[in-house]
């Protein structure tokens, strides 16, 4: 199916809003909105449109420019990664220096 041909498929199948930011277009600004492959496969259009969206023009730019935004990123996530959120634990020893000068017990002593 020609770019055209699907175009024209897609607007009269589905709703003349825009699937990302759901802005209404009609009349002149009908121009701005475009067919978005959802699988990036521009030869897959099966008839009943399942493989579109329609995507105003910043929204489809937007769309591919995340994709290829992913190519260029690493692919370990230091987030992910599994570390101490401190070092620093004041309280480790606590316990050796409390047996060593700790606190004195009181005695209950009647008077």
């Amino acid at each position: 199916m020609k770019k055209n041909d699907y175009r024209n498929q897609a607007l009269k199948i589905l709703p003349w809003v825009c699937t990302k930011c759901g802005r209404d277009f009609s009349g002149k600004k009908l121009r701005e909105l475009t067919v978005h492959h959802k699988d990036h496969n521009y030869r897959n259009n099966p008839p009943d449109g399942s493989n579109w969206e329609l995507l105003c023009i910043y929204c489809h730019d937007n769309e591919h420019s995340r994709s290829l935004d992913a190519e260029w990123l690493p692919t370990q996530n230091p987030d992910n990664e599994k570390k101490p959120v401190s070092t620093h634990t004041p309280f480790a020893d606590l316990m050796k220096r409390l047996g060593e000068s700790g606190p004195k017990k009181r005695e209950n002593k009647e008077e």
